[in-house]
């Protein structure tokens, strides 16, 4: 009875853990293929769950940050879906590669040509984003998540450190610390060539010295051998005498 009571209570509790982290995994959210460095360009992937069990989900929209505008947006075509991307002026002068941007991407749209997410799946659409931000930490998207029965999710709300979740989360993408340029990348490239170098030379003098061992332990062997044959000779014209005193 002790056991069946402590059981119980085990799966209830299990329940319990699943039923408070289903949320965390049910919203719309923004993950990196591989890292997304400050000042770098990245491959973000949404993730959108559906999480109805009596409709799709028929269309995504992504909205881009305003005050960390990216120069920089192309989705990755998704089957079953067309995606459509709204472009519009960037509130303050903008420049890539030494070119001055008119226009930043501000929305992203995918609409499903068919039945879409259904219930019990998700769906993943990447997008090529950059160049990112040097001056911040995250990149805040607003979504907004259209099911097949018209009902509508805002995933708009930003998370505040400290707080707790809100219902409506919006995605956030942790941005990593910056890579090195392209002149710390050659001092790093020098330094490795001088560490490759030394230590080629290091493994020369260690070849060098454990070829010179060699010799010397081969010499010594040799040596040791010749000793040990003569020995092995007078040893038997020694006994050889012996017996043809014996017999005499």
């Amino acid at each position: 009875m002790k056991a069946s009571r402590i059981a119980a209570a085990g799966v209830v509790s299990g329940l319990a853990v699943l039923a408070l982290s289903a949320p965390a995994f049910a919203h719309v959210g923004v993950q990196p293929e591989g890292t997304a460095a400050k000042g770098g360009y990245a491959v973000v992937d949404f993730k959108v769950p559906n999480e109805r069990d009596n409709a799709s989900t028929t269309k995504l929209e992504v909205t881009f940050p305003t005050d960390h505008p990216l120069a920089s947006v192309m989705p990755q075509p998704v089957p079953g879906w067309t995606s459509e991307v709204t472009k519009a002026k960037p509130a303050k002068p903008l420049e890539s590669h030494g070119k001055q941007i008119t226009e930043v991407v501000t929305k992203v749209t995918w609409t499903a040509d068919g039945k879409g997410v259904e219930p019990g799946y998700f769906q993943k659409f990447p997008v090529s984003i950059g160049a990112l931000p040097e001056d911040a930490d995250e990149l805040v998207f607003k979504a907004i998540q259209t099911y097949s029965n018209k009902e509508v999710v805002r995933w708009i709300e930003v998370p505040q450190e400290g707080q707790e979740e809100p219902d409506t989360p919006a995605p956030v993408l942790k941005l990593s610390a910056a890579e090195d340029d392209a002149h710390g990348a050659s001092g790093s490239s020098d330094s490795k060539a001088g560490d490759t170098e030394a230590a080629a030379e290091n493994t020369a003098a260690d070849t060098s010295s454990s070829d010179s061992g060699s010799d010397t332990t081969a010499r010594v062997l040799g040596v040791v051998g010749i000793v040990v044959g003569a020995a092995g000779v007078g040893y038997g014209v020694l006994a050889g005498r012996r017996r043809s005193s014996g017999a005499a």
